[in-house]
């Protein structure tokens, strides 16, 4: 697969201050978005992260149920710290010297938690690992995380991703739905496509965060009621 060098793009604009931008840190969690340079030859690359969602509409209930967010699934072209693009619907390719600061599907995971924290509306939300008692498990797949050019020859972020609500004890998917954004870039300089990345990810969030509340607390409800409900006297 190929790398396409903004480089010799204009000098990027400054950087907007919720995007955060991290030149190679020497911490180990970053080792790995590191692991193709060859020491002494060339900068650094340029990491980016993105920002969770912050606001969600009004109407939302507030639940009293707890939730876990299982990593993210992706295929192997996005399961990296590498910014893909897409030239043709059929080739990957990924953008020289710049990349995520996780892989970004860990990246997506971390934005979703503190989504669904910045909402104020439900109890705890948590990654699988945190050892939560949880009433829902939501399980996504990344199937879209890449700049597009073949639609309209400027970049396009696409931001896409599939969503399974479960409910535990019994472990029945109770509602599964689709989410899909795209974000043109203002220009073709890798400042201009991760903000194009930040705006689309943040209508997906939004989405996600909104229709796990909503479809969440219909089937907790429901369910309480069915608890509540007297048992019928066994015949004979």
């Amino acid at each position: 697969m190929d790398q396409t060098d903004l480089s010799g793009s204009p000098a990027y604009p400054q950087r907007r201050q919720s995007l955060k931008v991290l030149a190679a840190l020497p911490f180990a969690g970053l080792a790995a978005a590191c692991s193709n340079l060859v020491p002494g030859q060339g900068p650094p690359p340029s990491l980016y992260r993105l920002t969770p969602k912050s606001s969600f509409r009004q109407d939302l209930p507030s639940v009293k149920w707890q939730l876990v967010l299982e990593p993210p699934v992706a295929n192997g072209s996005l399961n990296t710290t590498r910014i893909a693009l897409q030239r043709s619907p059929t080739q990957m390719e990924f953008y020289a010297k710049s990349g995520w600061v996780d892989q970004a599907p860990i990246m997506v995971q971390t934005l979703m938690v503190e989504s669904f924290e910045n909402s104020g509306k439900i109890v705890s939300v948590a990654r699988e690992t945190g050892g939560l008692r949880a009433d829902f498990v939501l399980k996504t797949e990344l199937r879209e995380f890449q700049t597009i050019y073949y639609r309209s020859g400027q970049p396009e972020a696409l931001v896409g991703i599939n969503a399974k609500l479960i409910q535990l004890p019994q472990r029945s998917i109770i509602a599964s739905q689709n989410f899909e954004h795209t974000a043109p870039a203002s220009a073709d300089q890798i400042d201009n496509i991760i903000t194009a990345f930040d705006d689309a990810l943040d209508k997906v969030l939004r989405g996600v965060v909104e229709w796990t509340l909503t479809s969440g607390q219909t089937a907790y409800e429901q369910n309480q009621q069915r608890r509540r409900r007297p048992r019928q006297p066994s015949s004979g």
